[in-house]
């Protein structure tokens, strides 16, 4: 049988498995997006700009964080931790010397 997976869980799959890479893209989108959004403010020195789009970003990161700490709560909670990291143990193939 073919597992039919919508975007939103494939989604969440990337995400469950990234959560570093996740959580510095945004980080990376959210200081670009607040440097963009400062720059067109005419009546800012540039230190304000700069310093307002790392508070921006530090922001955007802890949200982030929170959030994969949220999916691997629920990952662990489901058991779908377990799984992945079954798949690469793989406890078949290197058996114990007792």
């Amino acid at each position: 049988m073919t597992e039919n997976k919508n975007t939103f869980d494939s989604v969440r799959e990337w995400i469950a498995e990234h959560k570093l890479r996740t959580v510095g893209c945004l980080w990376l989108s959210g200081i670009a997006g607040s440097i963009a959004y400062n720059w067109s403010q005419p009546n800012m020195k540039t230190s304000v700009k700069i310093i307002h789009a790392r508070l921006h970003a530090q922001a955007l990161t802890l949200a982030a964080l929170v959030g994969a700490a949220g999916v691997e709560y629920f990952d662990h909670k489901s058991g779908a931790k377990a799984e992945r990291v079954a798949k690469f143990l793989n406890y078949e193939g290197h058996p114990q010397k007792d």
